[in-house]
């Protein structure tokens, strides 16, 4: 499987940031009866994530700049190579990042099949709770031609978790990859990490960031009212490229710095504890100073 990283690269270089490279990428039903990969008690701390896939940028606008720069050369990339870009991102602070100037999207958003890592389920026009409504208010309606794979609407977070995984089952090779597991396999696939390590709805003591290859691709999350989807870890990290961007936002203003420490390098923690850990062996990881401050010097230097 090939990763598509050397823009990273280039993009760096031409910025000033030096000595940066990327590891390759390794390839990586009822909802209610999970398959679940390990036992919470069975889990060992993940080795702490390559010093050169941690980019530390200086600021927040820098990280959304490097991040539309990505969303746009893997973009191009895709469709040159099979016609199609399949790009999942999240809520949350990417949303605010893609709505600044894009590159080239004439050049790929008409080919693009958008999916969502995570939902509330609720009525996609619900412009308080619905990641697809603010999607489309602050970028998605000028990127003339994407076909976002949407929610039905309703709160029933079990029929809305499988209907969504049918709409992924249901699109072609062409459109939508598959790796030799037969996991989705995103072209790029943007995720943002929460303070407590939550990625998607995987949140912190729960089982369902250990759902399994072999378990459902979309899972239900009943921690509240309305329930919420999510995609399983492996089908997160089943994709070409992984962004883990985390730059300040009003939630968080002092930028997450010690959940990023957490994320990246502590020796304490599993996917129980800090879920985000689970993306330390495919990630490359973008934050802006802030977030960065409390990582050891050798992710700084």
């Amino acid at each position: 499987m090939k990763t598509s990283t050397s823009f990273i690269a280039a993009y760096l270089f031409s910025k000033g940031v030096e000595g940066f490279s990327v590891s390759p990428l390794l390839p990586a039903n009822s909802r209610s009866s999970l398959c679940l990969a390990a036992s919470s008690s069975d889990l060992p701390s993940p080795p702490p994530t390559p010093v050169d896939n941690v980019v530390v940028l200086k600021d927040a606008d820098a990280v959304g700049a490097m991040i539309r720069e990505i969303v746009s050369q893997e973009g191009e990339k895709a469709v040159a190579e099979r016609g199609h870009f399949a790009l999942a991102i999240p809520g949350g602070s990417i949303l605010k990042m893609l709505s600044g100037d894009i590159p080239n999207k004439e050049k790929w958003a008409s080919k693009t099949t958008l999916f969502y890592v995570n939902h509330k389920c609720v009525s996609m026009d619900d412009g308080d709770l619905a990641t697809h409504a603010k999607a489309r208010k602050l970028f998605l309606d000028s990127w003339e031609g994407v076909n976002a794979i949407v929610l039905g609407g309703t709160t029933d977070g079990e029929k809305e978790a499988k209907d969504y995984e049918d709409q992924m089952k249901a699109l072609s090779d062409n459109v939508l990859p598959k790796t030799e597991d037969g996991l989705p396999l995103f072209d790029l696939s943007l995720i943002g990490v929460g303070d407590d390590g939550h990625i998607g709805s995987l949140y912190p003591g729960r089982e369902e960031v250990l759902v399994g290859k072999d378990g459902p691709w979309v899972l239900t999350v009943a921690m509240k009212e309305p329930p919420s989807i999510t995609l399983s870890l492996p089908v997160m990290k089943g994709r070409k490229t992984v962004i883990a961007a985390c730059g300040v936002s009003d939630k968080y203003p002092q930028g997450k710095s010690e959940g990023m420490r957490r994320a990246v390098a502590a020796d304490d923690e599993t996917l129980t504890t800090f879920p985000a850990v689970g993306l330390r062996d495919c990630a490359t990881w973008v934050m802006d100073e802030m977030a960065g401050s409390k990582l050891g010097d050798e992710y700084l230097n």
